[in-house]
């Protein structure tokens, strides 16, 4: 009596349990019994048919013939566990579609995983309190044990280029030190999932409960995570306006945060914001750039990029200043020509920033999403400095794809002179004035100021380079075992595309070959937020889940300001 009626061809279910609902292909066991069978974290709570099982279902059931790849069954964990209120095995749909893109299942072999598919809404309204959102505080008296929680230690970077772990909440004040010729600091890129995004790309999250995608349940976790990890500066991606406006922006700010925030140009709700703590750091300049250009096709779309110059605070030298950079770049992996001209955009932005009185750059970080794997083109030009695009494939510029659809060569140059952008990434033009009004007339630079950076005209060259030399914080692989970290990881693929480059000191046992021979002075990495694999991501039950409200991880690094 407790169960409402079934459909009829749930009713007709032989000994398999298979049904279609909704086009879907779903296996739902739903009992009063003490215990049942599930798939750990990976079944969704919507959408759950009662069916009566006998008490000895557990030790009886066998799969389905017909239930699905066994690649997919080995990566999982299947256990007995106490009666939950919901049991659903979510089953391939190989008819899926997304709109404006390949099929889902080409586009999984990125993660070696298989397709799934769900119903498009939730039919079963009965659940409405599990439905309704609940704030962190709520979620912790709920579960106060917390058992989807993945815990990300702290790695230290001591002198002799070993890591040890140390406790979460460190014991030192680094701000006070007692050295004042040292500034230490703390930088986090978080890209946050814009609300807007996530309901436009619902089908990357199909593995989620639809309870926790609602932004009234997403943004308490999302503050509650820069709480806790307390960083001096924040650069985050895909922040939504009207949120930015309404509560972002104000929470930030009760926390000691000064805000700039850059929106995305056109249509698009969603953009940047650099955050630093105003006990830390004041603000010497806010330089925005945008990456349309309304007289250049190539540059049709909408991304942008925001650069700050701080000083910081409670240090010896009174003209210290550090350059920090957020942007994320075009996701599409077959524009690589875009992805290179936007990266170039904002190299050129920098090197108008960060140069200093001697001639030398200041200390800089670059944060963001750049929707390019490590080891890519795109990647290598960052950390290298220099790269030589002729006959590279527009598609393999960011290394997404692992056969790349894109197959047109990059022309040289990739983009056209009247962007004013030279290929050592730097204006090849100064603009005398700045304005917030886009299509500003550029005016020649005088050869006799010594801040004005002029290139002279240069051969077509397949020549790619900039004047920063560049480390990761990350090494993107785990020492021990090769195993690839993650930075975001949903229903498609699982991978990194955040970074945060910093230019090193020459004493940063931490840099990476490379970076050894950088200009005096710059940035000593001391510490990093480890990373997880995409296993360790899985047994939550993936991005988002319970605790963590974006489909991507926020990284995090501590930096020691080095004198030249």
């Amino acid at each position: 009596g407790r169960h409402s009626m079934l459909p009829r061809h749930v009713q007709r279910l032989g000994r398999d349990w298979i049904t279609h609902w909704n086009g879907s292909q779903i296996l739902a066991l739903n009992s009063p019994v003490s215990s049942c069978v599930r798939w750990a974290g990976h079944y969704p709570p919507w959408a759950s048919f009662p069916l009566p099982i006998s008490a000895d279902f557990s030790a009886n059931w066998r799969f389905p013939p017909f239930f699905g790849p066994w690649r997919q069954f080995q990566n999982c964990n299947w256990h007995l566990d106490n009666y939950t209120q919901s049991c659903c095995f979510h089953l391939p749909n190989p008819s899926m579609k997304s709109e404006g893109e390949e099929p889902l299942t080409k586009k999984r072999r990125l993660s070696g995983q298989d397709d799934t598919s769900a119903p498009e809404q939730e039919t079963d309204l009965s659940n409405q309190k599990e439905v309704s959102c609940l704030s962190v505080a709520q979620n912790g008296e709920k579960h106060g044990s917390k058992k989807g929680t993945i815990k990300r230690h702290w790695e230290y970077f001591c002198q002799q280029s070993k890591t040890m772990k140390i406790a979460k909440n460190k014991g030192s004040d680094q701000s006070s030190t007692g050295n004042e010729a040292t500034f230490d600091f703390t930088v986090m890129s978080y890209n946050i999932l814009s609300q807007n995004l996530l309901e436009d790309n619902s089908h990357l999250y199909k593995h989620c409960r639809q309870r926790l995608l609602f932004w009234t349940y997403r943004f308490p976790n999302i503050l509650q995570e820069i709480k806790e990890l307390d960083a001096d500066v924040l650069c985050l991606q895909e922040v939504q306006e009207d949120h930015y406006r309404t509560e972002i922006k104000s929470s930030l700010e009760s926390l000691g945060y000064h805000c700039e925030y850059k929106m995305r140009t056109g249509r698009k709700p969603d953009g940047c914001a650099i955050c630093f703590k105003t006990s830390k750091f004041s603000l010497i300049s806010s330089n925005p750039v945008e990456f349309f250009r309304r007289d250049i096709p190539l540059l049709d779309r909408d991304n942008v990029g925001l650069v700050l110059l701080l000083q910081p605070r409670f240090h010896c030298k009174a003209n210290a200043a550090i350059c920090i950079a957020n942007t994320h770049l075009l996701y599409n992996p077959k524009r690589g020509d875009i992805k290179l001209t936007q990266l170039a955009m904002l190299l050129a932005e920098i090197a108008s920033v960060a140069p200093q009185k001697d001639g030398s750059f200041c200390p800089i970080i670059i944060c963001g999403d750049f929707n390019s794997v490590p080891g890519s083109p795109l990647y290598k030009f960052i950390k290298e400095g220099k790269l030589n695009y002729e006959g590279l494939a527009i598609g393999k510029v960011s290394g997404q794809e692992q056969f790349p659809r894109g197959q047109r060569i990059l022309s040289i140059p990739i983009w056209p002179k009247t962007l004013g952008i030279s290929q050592n990434c730097v204006y090849e033009i100064k603009q005398q004035q700045k304005e917030e009004n886009a299509g500003e007339k550029l005016e020649a630079a005088k050869p006799d100021n010594p801040q004005e950076i002029v290139i002279a005209s240069e051969k077509l060259s397949s020549k790619l380079r900039h004047h920063f030399k560049l480390s990761s914080v990350y090494s993107h692989y785990f020492p021990e075992t090769g195993i690839p970290e993650v930075t975001t990881c949903h229903s498609r693929s699982a991978v990194t595309v955040d970074y945060i480059f910093y230019s090193a000191a020459n004493d940063d046992t931490a840099a990476q070959p490379g970076a050894e021979d950088s200009f005096c002075g710059g940035l000593k990495l001391l510490g990093r937020l480890a990373l997880l694999t995409e296993k360790d991501l899985w047994t939550v039950n993936g991005l988002p889940n319970e605790n963590n409200s974006s489909d991507h991880l926020p990284l995090l690094a501590e930096f020691r300001l080095v004198e030249r």
